[in-house]
């Protein structure tokens, strides 16, 4: 099974450089001939939006080597502490600090000095890692068949063929980005690697100038293109963008369906987890208009159900529990050290995803809310993920709003918005869901900070209460 389908190429938009397909296989075979002499063991690569962190996690796969895929912002200390956990046989594109006991600095990798480890199950090919952003992160483990299989349902459901070209705006090491490369180079279409992100002029211009027809996208992004007024009108080849990594606003799946539409494109909203390989559902963009909260069917080869407080599940329409995932792109578990990196398939294809939803009468998923992300406020369990829809209700003027609980309280953080109004977007969410306006304490702030993913940095925020 291969990642690289017949035409697949590559395009450096910073330097201009180009891998058609046989020049391709050709470096990727190169490197993966270089990441064979490395100690056994997974290996860890910092893998930002550029063609080397690109080439070695396609070197990896193509030559069967468990590869775990890391925020080259990870501090040293984050890099250090999971290097102790794992003992991979190398950290390719090292931090530029001293190694970690144990390892030596070779041709800019950290390499694990004793030649014995824990070698891999061999059915591991992707870790990605988890968590979000809070917490330690787990290593979610993706076998060869799922990453595979994902690539082309999701190729499928999107008509993915050798005349798309999708820009690089999502990291690889984000599942969601790492996706968007998978699903285009198995069907033989091109990727654009442009780092700068879709803020920046230059990102726009390797759009034209190489013929973007895709965009992939998440929340946040939507609200800046919003901001920013952007028209796909002015991308002639643009004609998909897809949506995923969190429910996007009700207001903006409307105005850029019709924008899409108008452009004759469309948009595609997706649901996914990294725990999934990522993506599990696709809304069909010509059906959005008429369904516009739901999130889709499942994507070939999987299948949804609701599970009830007691264990029993449904696919009854209507009936509201936890979404249930079946299907090949499930992962084979979590690693938590190196010892989980040899244990195989410990989940058989089932995913309870932790989300809240239902089905309707044609099998089309709607994601209501989360077991998680809950705050309290004195004593009432709120979803933060309603304040942060019901802060832009009060205001929707704002900017980015992100809400983290605090002690029997919630913060909301809030872009845009001046600072003697924060007491009446208090007072609106305490008359909204009649408590005090003390439990809701609202911030202005310049900027909310993101991930490189684009999704809000709620660990960030959370170190500022």
């Amino acid at each position: 099974m291969t990642l690289i389908g017949d035409g697949a190429r590559l395009v450096d938009a910073t330097t201009g450089r180009a891998l058609e397909h046989d020049e391709l296989v050709l470096q990727v075979t190169r490197v993966a001939e270089a990441l064979s002499a490395l100690p056994g063991g997974v290996l860890f690569a910092r893998a930002g939006i550029d063609l080397t962190g690109i080439l070695h996690y396609l070197a990896a796969f193509e030559g069967g080597r468990a590869v775990a895929l890391l925020d080259p912002a990870l501090s040293t200390g984050s890099v250090t502490e999971l290097v102790e956990r794992f003992r991979p046989g190398a950290v390719l594109t090292a931090p530029a600090a001293a190694p970690p006991p144990g390892y030596v600095a070779k041709d800019g990798h950290w390499v694990r000095q004793d030649p014995d480890g824990v070698l891999p199950h061999p059915d591991l090919a992707l870790l990605l890692a988890t968590s979000g952003s809070t917490g330690t992160p787990h290593l979610v483990k993706l076998s060869r068949r799922a990453v595979v299989a994902n690539a082309h349902a999701i190729a499928e459901v999107l008509g993915i063929g050798p005349d798309e070209v999708a820009p690089t705006n999502l990291p690889p090491h984000y599942a969601y980005g790492t996706s968007v490369l998978n699903s285009h180079l198995a069907r033989g279409a091109t990727v654009v690697i442009e780092p700068s992100g879709l803020r920046e002029r230059a990102f726009w211009e390797a759009v034209d100038r190489c013929g973007c027809t895709s965009l992939a996208a998440v929340p946040t992004h939507y609200e800046i293109l919003r901001r920013n007024g952007f028209d796909p009108a002015d991308h002639p080849r643009l004609r998909t963008l897809t949506q995923a990594g969190g429910r996007l606003r009700p207001e903006l799946v409307a105005e850029f369906d019709a924008k899409m539409r108008a452009a004759g494109g469309g948009l595609y909203v997706m649901y996914g987890q990294t725990e999934a390989g990522p993506r599990m559902s696709t809304m069909p963009a010509e059906l959005l208009a008429r369904k516009p909260d739901s999130v889709g069917p499942a994507v070939p080869g999987g299948r949804f159900s609701i599970r009830h407080n007691d264990g029993s599940e449904t696919t009854h329409p209507k009936i509201s529990g936890e979404v249930v995932y079946r299907g090949p792109n499930v992962m084979m578990g979590y690693a938590e050290d190196e010892a989980g990196l040899a244990l195989g398939d410990q989940l058989d294809g089932v995913l309870a995803t932790g989300d809240l939803g239902y089905l309707d009468e044609d099998g089309f998923l709607f994601v209501t809310g989360r077991l998680k992300r809950m705050g309290t406020v004195y004593g009432n369990r709120i979803s933060l993920d309603d304040l942060e829809q019901a802060v832009r209700t009060c205001a929707p003027e704002v900017g980015l709003v992100a809400a983290v609980p605090g002690d029997d309280r919630v913060v909301l953080f809030v872009e845009g918005l001046p600072g003697e109004a924060c007491r009446s977007v208090s007072e609106a969410l305490a008359d909204r869901l009649h408590l005090h306006a003390s439990g809701f304490d609202v911030r202005c702030t310049g900027t909310v900070p993101l991930l490189s993913s684009g999704k809000i940095d709620y660990q960030a925020l959370t170190g500022e209460l």
